[in-house]
């Protein structure tokens, strides 16, 4: 199952203040556009598959200026809206229909206090089978129908009536399908995905929602959002930055070359072990693995398992940056030295390092390799061995 998200930002908010205010997905709360926060969240899901954007034509600009600091945020596709918002969820699912995800989260940009926990619960039902998932709170105010006399009609029961919250998520082949059949009758008065599900005969399973799960609506909301975010940031806690530190070293034995970084250097020697023996991504395993206590290599790939004999080391640090992103961390940065008299690095620091940017999924710019000899002193000095050392940076989201 991949999870693609669609957000929701082509509107033009006109309930949210003047027009000259600009519309409130770009509103800054808290020092930065709500829509930097929403998407911020679903780029630290460690779940999230491809991310579409929904924005107005007009708002390239503002968009592309809101989200300018997010780590990843080259990787987020975007599309125009529509002249609805049910418009503009369609082409979102267009878009996404086209990265192979399976199913979907439909965002507004303007609920920027989302949370992963929230994410997680939805993708639990659907991994349990359902194909429509809308997260909801029980109505806790007593509810009054009035008439056009301005007076009270009646009480309306609240028991069984819940306040609809996002992302609805989907299968999205389903609720593509829904939208299609919708657009094609002209049918354009729904007010939120799970009601299209509901009209096309999709059965959508209701779970908690979250009471910070807000939509910023009116002027006063996003003055409430800038207020909530200022207090927070007076007794914001130290950041949970954490950096590991790897070492590992492979026997240098004659042969035809070495791997380094998943780059293949031709050389009259090459490095003996059980995988292809990748010195400078095996450090680099075990400090990704250090960030969040899950051991070092040999506890998940044992030399002993016959099935990595000769693997490519890539695999081993996937699955650990696999690991980190399954404990909310962010990879920020990672380093390599490598200690060796031969073959020489430098003419393939950059395929190294774009090697690692691939692997890891993070900007090339926050991976570095460098090399250094042993000035003839030791056994990297007699050519007998390859040392490298690696640390790792990872930021973890605070529950």
């Amino acid at each position: 199952m991949t999870i693609g998200i669609v957000i929701v930002a082509a509107g033009r908010g006109e309930r949210a203040g003047s027009p000259q205010e600009g519309p409130k997905q770009y509103r800054p709360i808290g020092g930065r556009p709500v829509i930097a926060h929403t998407l911020e969240t679903f780029l630290n899901w460690h779940r999230s598959g491809p991310i579409v954007t929904v924005i107005h034509p007009d708002d390239e600009g503002l968009y592309a200026a809101s989200v300018s600091t997010l780590p990843r945020a080259k990787e987020v596709l975007t599309t125009f809206g529509g002249d609805t918002r049910q418009r503009s969820v369609y082409e979102g699912l267009r878009a996404l229909a086209a990265t192979g995800a399976t199913h979907v989260m439909i965002h507004d940009a303007a609920r920027p206090f989302v949370d992963l926990a929230l994410l997680d619960r939805i993708a639990a039902t659907l991994d349990a089978g359902h194909d429509g998932v809308l997260p909801a709170m029980s109505v806790a105010d007593t509810l009054k129908r009035g008439g056009a006399d301005g007076l009270v009609h009646e009480t309306v029961p609240r028991a069984g009536l819940y306040a609809a919250q996002t992302p609805q998520s989907f299968a999205l082949n389903e609720i593509r399908s829904a939208h299609e059949k919708a657009a094609a009758l002209r049918r354009d008065d729904f007010t939120d995905d799970a009601s299209i599900a509901e009209w096309a005969g999709l059965p959508v399973v209701l779970i908690e929602g979250s009471a910070d799960n807000i939509k910023l609506t009116v002027k006063r909301d996003i003055e409430m959002a800038d207020e909530r975010l200022s207090r927070q940031a007076t007794r914001m806690p130290l950041p949970d930055v954490r950096t590991g530190n790897g070492y590992d070293v492979h026997q240098l034995v004659p042969g035809d070359g070495v791997t380094l970084c998943g780059v293949f250097m031709p050389h009259d020697q090459k490095l003996s072990g059980h995988s292809d023996a990748d010195v400078a991504l095996h450090a680099l395993t075990d400090a990704l693995l250090a960030t969040c206590g899950a051991g070092d290599i040999g506890d998940h790939f044992p030399p002993s398992d016959m099935q990595w004999k000769g693997a490519a080391s890539r695999i081993f640090l996937e699955h650990a940056a696999k690991i980190v992103r399954e404990h909310g961390g962010t990879i920020m940065n990672a380093d390599v030295s490598l200690i060796a008299e031969a073959p020489k690095v430098g003419p393939h620091r950059e395929a190294m390092r774009r090697n690692l940017s691939e692997f890891l999924d993070i900007d090339m710019e926050r991976c570095s390799v460098k090399a250094t000899t042993n000035e003839t002193i030791g056994f990297v000095g007699r050519r007998e061995g390859i040392a490298a050392i690696a640390t790792a940076t990872v930021v973890f989201q605070k529950d």
